[in-house]
Parts: structure tokens; sequence; C-alpha cells
């Protein structure tokens, strides 16, 4: 249902710009009421509620109608949607930080050293003794 009114809102959208596009200015005739003489009044004497005026004012009706549906209709999808529990993916493994005290003085306790990782230690490796040189024979 909400693909059919995303449809239908768009098309109102462009009905809208057509028919708004369409319509003539009230101050359209202005120029000839100061001295034109060609009327005698400033806007014409044409209805204000012709076709295009009330098909725009039934579209404008429309389309924000379909707005304040659409908006209601995602905040109530949004609160349905909600997770039951996030996914901490890696960070599911850190254990929750304590309580900050209350008493800005007191000091904070550190971290157990069970959580902090720790970097492998360096390979034990013996140098072996540089080669004594051999004495040479007969010397």
């Amino acid at each position: 249902m909400l693909l059919f009114l995303n449809v239908i809102y768009v098309l109102i959208a462009i009905a809208m710009i057509a028919l708004i596009l369409m319509q003539r200015g009230a101050g359209a005739q202005a120029g000839s009421g100061f001295g034109g003489g060609a009327s005698a009044t400033v806007f014409g004497a044409r209805g204000s509620s012709n076709f295009l005026s009330k098909a725009t004012k039934w579209l404008a009706v429309a389309f924000f109608a379909i707005s304040l549906f659409m908006a209601w209709q995602a905040t109530r999808r949004a609160g349905d949607n909600a997770p039951a529990a996030v996914d901490r993916g890696v960070m599911a493994q850190v254990p929750a930080a304590p309580a900050k005290p209350q008493d800005g003085n007191a000091a904070v306790p550190a971290a157990p050293a069970s959580s902090v990782p720790q970097a492998p230690a360096p390979a034990a490796t013996q140098q072996p003794e540089p080669a004594k040189p051999e004495p040479a024979p007969g010397g």
C-alpha cells in the first residue's frame, strides 16, 4: 500500500506543478490598469475560482493529507521494527564500563587485567656466541 501511495504522491505533485504553471497570475493585467485603459479594474474581471484553481486546491489538500499519513505511518513502523538486542559485533567481547562515581574526586577503578589485551611477549632467543677463530697450526 505504501508503494501505491508513493506513486500517487508523485503524480499529484507533478499535476500540481503543471496546473500552477498553466494558471495566469493575478497581476497579469495589472499593467493595463495603470494607464492602458483596457480594463476598469486593476486585476481584471476574471473569476477567482475557475477550474484550474479549484483543481489546484484539491490536489494540494490531497498532497498534504498523503504527506501527513505517510509521516505518521513511518513513525509508527519505526517503533515496531526496533531491534530487541543490538548486535555489537567485536565490541560484544569488551565488558561494559563501570558506573561513574557520584563524587567527582573518587578514583575510578582500573579495568580488570583479563579484559586488557596483552601484546605477545617477544620470543626468547639466545644469540649464539661468536665463533672463536681456531689457532693456526704451528703457531
